[in-house]
């Protein structure tokens, strides 16, 4: 029998390590049916220690879109894992904002195939559960970094990085840009591209290591989109989002995600790696992903170095 999304939570939630599950009540209705499921999970479970190898980099391989892929490459420890499907590279001049959220157009992704972002992190605690349920499952997603979270948790910010994951940028303080004047709201852009790229490289300047951006409460306004398309920096909206910026039950969130992936069949997908109730959640969700069909694509800048796989560039 397929575990339902509360059976997973409960015995996958402790997964997540010290971000602990308090008992929750929590009530859905299917084909007509009223289920009302108790969860209780431990305040805290022990985690085993894994040791990760080093993430082995290579120079990105150019193929055209719809040329065959390469067998997946086994996950370690998990030989069920979800995995990531493919990597696409998407590229300003060809694909300068994504996401039907906020813009017309989105990524050329076939039915079942989505793309995992996290944003507002990193953040102590959370972020590193998000990590580690990723690393479990040998998924990549893309995470939208504030830059004074990352100056204040440097290594958590060069752990997605060495885990293989997209780095990209969500301004400085996260405020809404769309309230600022054109040329203040720039220089926070601008200060949150060289907080991240000083944490991670070394170096920061006005120039994006990768040129990917999300704006805050998707705030853009007319002159700051052309600004960025300007700059060869790709506008990140969604597709749909997991609603976890409101208080809810990691239960809750998982059925309302899942309703509106079902329904999508696929998309950019937006999640925050800062709240306590999608860190608990994700172990359960790419379970599911992976019962359900679903196939993870990887986002990468066109320069960016990746792990030896095949490379789509997006036209």
């Amino acid at each position: 029998m397929q575990a339902g999304p509360e059976q997973l939570i409960a015995t996958r939630g402790a997964d997540a390590g010290h971000v602990p599950l308090s008992p929750v009540r929590h009530e859905r209705t299917a084909r007509g049916a009223s289920i009302v499921v108790r969860q209780i999970v431990s305040a805290r479970v022990k985690r085993a220690i894994t040791v990760v190898r080093p993430a082995v980099l290579a120079l990105v391989l150019a193929a055209r879109p719809g040329a065959a892929q390469p067998a997946q490459q086994p996950c370690p420890g998990n030989p069920d894992a979800l995995s990531t499907s493919r990597v696409i590279a998407v590229d300003a001049a060809t694909a300068p904002r994504v996401g039907r959220k906020q813009f017309p157009a989105t990524l050329p992704l076939a039915d079942k195939e989505v793309v995992l972002t996290f944003d507002d992190g990193p953040r102590p605690g959370t972020t590193s559960a998000v990590l580690d349920a990723l690393r479990r499952e040998c998924v990549r997603a893309t995470f939208f970094l504030i830059g004074r979270n990352a100056v204040d948790h440097p290594e958590l910010a060069r752990r997605e990085l060495a885990e293989g994951h997209t780095v990209a940028y969500h301004s400085f303080r996260h405020p809404l840009l769309d309230r600022m004047s054109p040329r203040a709201a720039e220089a926070e852009i601008d200060r949150g591209f060289a907080a991240v790229d000083t944490v991670l490289h070394g170096h920061g300047t006005t120039w994006p290591q990768t040129p990917l951006f999300r704006f805050p409460g998707f705030a853009s306004t007319p002159y700051l989109l052309d600004r960025l398309a300007a700059r060869h920096i790709v506008v990140f909206g969604a597709d749909l989002w997991a609603g976890d910026w409101r208080p809810m039950s990691p239960a809750r969130e998982l059925d309302q995600v899942l309703e509106r992936l079902r329904a999508a069949q696929g998309g950019i997908v937006l999640f925050h790696d800062t709240k306590r109730q999608t860190a608990v959640m994700l172990p359960a969700f790419l379970r599911l992903l992976k019962t359900e069909g679903y196939r993870v694509v990887h986002v990468v800048a066109p320069t960016q170095t990746v792990a030896p796989t095949q490379t789509e560039f997006v036209k």
